[in-house]
């Protein structure tokens, strides 16, 4: 028997998901490399003490070499098309070292426009490098960028 794989990217057959990212039934839409950067706030946690807080991704999606699209907070993903989504995260598994922001699985809140991106419910941010908090800080107020690079996988629900 075969299996039908006309539903599972090149990004996702390269690497298993963990069970927690899993989207049975689930239909690709498109995948996008996205190359930015994390940023990070200083900020006093409860205890007083200042450290890192992620405030905000910033990044340029692409497919086939060429951009097609941004990624920025909300966290949204817009397409040059017109079509943008906001999605919020469901599940998370580590990325694969310590230096790398955890894979994602975002369950999408809100659509706008009519485009590639319109019948998206659910997006997988997978295969990251880098962008993880850069430790201890400083200064209150004090912004850091770290730069990241991911697949994010654009599903339909089944």
């Amino acid at each position: 028997m075969t299996e039908d794989r006309s539903s599972v990217p090149a990004a996702i057959a390269a690497t298993p998901l963990p069970t927690a990212l899993a989207t049975p039934g689930a239909r690709v839409i498109v995948t996008y490399r996205a190359v930015g950067a994390q940023i990070y706030e200083c900020k006093a946690g409860g205890d007083g003490k200042l450290a890192w807080t992620f405030r905000e991704p910033i990044a340029s999606l692409f497919l086939d070499g060429k951009t097609v699209g941004r990624h920025y907070a909300g966290p949204t993903w817009e397409n040059v098309d017109g079509s943008a989504v906001v999605a919020k995260a469901v599940a998370n598994a580590p990325g694969a070292t310590p230096g790398d922001i955890a894979w994602l699985k975002l369950q999408v809140a809100d659509h706008r426009g009519n485009g590639v991106l319109a019948e998206a419910g659910i997006v997988l941010r997978i295969n990251t490098s880098g962008g993880a908090s850069p430790g201890a800080c400083e200064q209150q107020g004090a912004l850091r960028g770290v730069a990241y690079s991911c697949d994010y996988v654009f599903l339909r629900k089944a």
